[in-house]
């Protein structure tokens, strides 16, 4: 079977987007871990499937998994250049500038600007309310601080490894993220960085820590582990998303880390994110709401036969 797909990326964080508004495409594990592979496959994060949505206000629905061939029930970066792709393939009506994303955590509301070839170039997302509540989110723990507004959270989850203690803050933006800020990179042990002559962000072994964290017996669904520090104009990131490892950004762990730092006290509401691929704008808006604004990009598009999928 012959697919045609679009190859695209969200500051790095690159997916297979595929037109299913037929619904009439089904890929099994390992046939998504063939198409995501770098070195025998496409190479991606994950695939996107752009199928029709149930919703009667929603433009298609965003069926994603992840690399490892899991569902996810949201992905910010992924989203985006899920926008990109109805606009550009004129799926939707792109005049209005805006439209409904349906995904598994709900619809998402968006709003984008095109270029002047009317390629979108740039999006808002409403990303909804951050979740808090320990069996929502989920993760095995107690809520262990109180946010302005009376909510109870968790902030300060201490976990132990064999690099020492990490705390973590906890949230759902519709998938579960685990969020370390850390102050003091020096006070780590040697073996938690790739250079241990440069203990810092850029340095520091998220692969190795981040898988250990992924699996953690306290989330039930595995976690996003995201290890950030923050300066006086940006919250530098990195993040290990669930089901993938290291990836260059990642939206809905941006929009955790923003919405962390503010509960945490060591934020305002409104931050760039910077991750390695680029930087997401964020605000946590005063109803709530959580809206990440960034860019989605279109590498190439081609062809891929399934049938020689493993060979």
């Amino acid at each position: 079977m012959k697919i045609k797909f679009s190859k695209m990326n969200g500051l790095g964080n690159d997916f297979i987007m595929i037109d299913d508004m037929s619904h009439n495409i089904e890929l099994d594990e390992k046939q998504v871990k063939w198409l995501c592979d770098r070195h025998f496959g496409i190479g991606a994060d994950g695939v996107i499937l752009v199928r029709p949505s149930k919703r009667f206000e929603c433009s298609a629905y965003m069926h994603y998994i992840n690399s490892d061939g899991t569902l996810a029930q949201m992905c910010g970066n992924g989203v985006r250049c899920f926008t990109k792709f109805l606009v550009d393939n004129n799926i939707v009506d792109a005049n209005s500038c805006e439209l409904i994303a349906d995904t598994m955590a709900g619809p998402k509301p968006i709003s984008f600007k095109r270029s002047p070839n009317g390629k979108m170039e740039m999006a808002t997302v409403q990303m909804g309310q951050p979740i808090l509540d320990p069996k929502a989110i989920p993760v095995d723990a107690s809520t262990d601080s109180i946010s302005t507004t009376g909510e109870p959270f968790i902030g300060y989850m201490n976990l132990a490894s064999p690099w020492g203690d990490f705390s973590f803050a906890c949230v759902s933006m519709g998938n579960p993220h685990a969020i370390c800020f850390i102050d003091d990179w020096t006070a780590l042990p040697d073996d938690a960085f790739v250079d241990p002559t440069n203990k810092s962000l850029s340095n520091f072994d998220v692969d190795k820590i981040g898988k250990y964290f992924e699996s953690h017996a306290v989330f039930p669904e595995k976690s996003n582990i995201e290890f950030a520090e923050i300066s006086s104009d940006v919250i530098n990131m990195r993040v290990y998303e669930r089901g993938c490892a290291e990836t260059l950004a990642c939206g809905t762990g941006a929009c955790a880390v923003n919405v962390a730092a503010v509960l945490t006290k060591n934020a305002p509401r409104e931050n760039d994110i910077r991750l390695l691929g680029g930087v997401l704008h964020i605000n946590w808006q005063n109803d709530g709401i959580v809206a990440m604004t960034g860019p989605a990009e279109e590498s190439y598009v081609g062809e891929v036969d399934l049938e020689i999928y493993g060979k």
